[in-house]
C-alpha cells in the first residue's frame, strides 16, 4: 500500500491542475537501478495502466505502482516537503536501509 499525507495530496492536486492533468490522470511511482545509494524513485503523471500494476487511492489521490517496484514502495507514504533541502514530493519508506542526502535513491 502506498499512503498520500494530507501535505502531499494539496500539492499533487495543485500540479495536476497547472498541468491540465484530466480526471483519468493519476499518480505512478515506481523505482529504477541508479542513484548515488543504488535505487531511485521515480514519479510522474500518468493516464494508461499496464499488466501488473497495482492501484491505491489514499485522500482521493489514486497512485499506481508496478508490481516489482511494489517490492521496494510497501508501506511508503507521499508526503510534502517546502525546507531548504528543496521543495516538493518526499518518500517516507519504511524499507530503506540508506538513502542519499537529496532524498532521490535509496537502498534495501
Amino acid at each position: 500500500m502506498i499512503k498520500v499525507s494530507e501535505r502531499a495530496k494539496e500539492y499533487i492536486t495543485e500540479l495536476m491542475a497547472a498541468e491540465n492533468a484530466g480526471s483519468e490522470s493519476f499518480v505512478r511511482v515506481g523505482v529504477k537501478g541508479g542513484g548515488c545509494s543504488g535505487l531511485e524513485y521515480q514519479l510522474k503523471f500518468d493516464t494508461e495502466l499496464k499488466q501488473g500494476d497495482e492501484v491505491y487511492e489514499d485522500k482521493g489521490i489514486k497512485v499506481v505502482v508496478d508490481f516489482k517496484s511494489l517490492l521496494y514502495l510497501f508501506g511508503t507514504e507521499l508526503d510534502y516537503s517546502g525546507g531548504l533541502n528543496g521543495k516538493g514530493l518526499v518518500f517516507n519508506n519504511p524499507n530503506a536501509t540508506k538513502t542519499c542526502g537529496c532524498g532521490e535513491s535509496f537502498s534495501v
